[in-house]
């Protein structure tokens, strides 16, 4: 084979491997809406962060948030993913935890970006969204945080749900912006 399409090959290979999430429109299993009933084919069911057109000031559990995103560990990363059977990618992930709330957030990282409102690094709590650049510019990335420096997340196609440090080199370098869903 020639060695430039050994080198793309390789390139490609990678990209796929330590990518972010994609996302696919899907919506997570089960989702919950406001009157307690579950509902997978309507996302708007449940209340959305202020900025992104819902509930100005619903109170999230962060405490509720980060237990489950705690308990859901080891769920495998799968493209597309949204639910803790089929595994997650990263906006399907962070979509699923908050729907267990009763808080719709969009299937999309740069449109999970734009719900709720910015948090300055200094005031990043356990439960708000983190946003990172990581295969293009602008959002590509997303996870929870869960304080002391650690955010849980699904992090690439090798890999299951799992905690990391925000201070760490690849993860610091490629921090975009902290948002409060509310």
């Amino acid at each position: 084979m020639p060695r430039s399409v050994l080198a793309f090959a390789s390139l490609l290979s990678f990209a796929l491997l330590t990518g972010a999430c994609a996302s696919t429109g899907a919506v997570p299993k089960p989702f919950p809406s406001p009157g307690g009933t579950t509902d997978a084919s309507r996302p708007e069911a449940g209340r959305l962060g202020s900025e992104a057109g819902g509930a100005e000031g619903a109170a999230v559990d962060s405490e509720a948030v980060v237990s489950l995103a705690l308990a859901l560990r080891g769920t495998p990363y799968r493209t597309g993913g949204t639910d803790p059977d089929s595994g997650f990618d990263c906006s399907g992930f962070t979509q699923y935890v908050f729907a267990q709330q009763g808080l719709a957030l969009p299937r999309e990282v740069r449109d999970q970006y734009r719900a709720g409102t910015p948090v300055k690094p200094q005031d990043v709590a356990a439960g708000d969204l983190l946003f990172f650049t990581t295969t293009a510019p602008g959002p590509t990335h997303v996870g929870i945080a869960l304080g002391d420096d650690a955010f849980i997340h699904a992090p690439s196609s090798t890999g299951v749900v799992r905690v990391e440090r925000l201070s760490g080199s690849y993860w610091s370098r490629r921090f975009l912006q902290a948002r409060r869903i509310n």
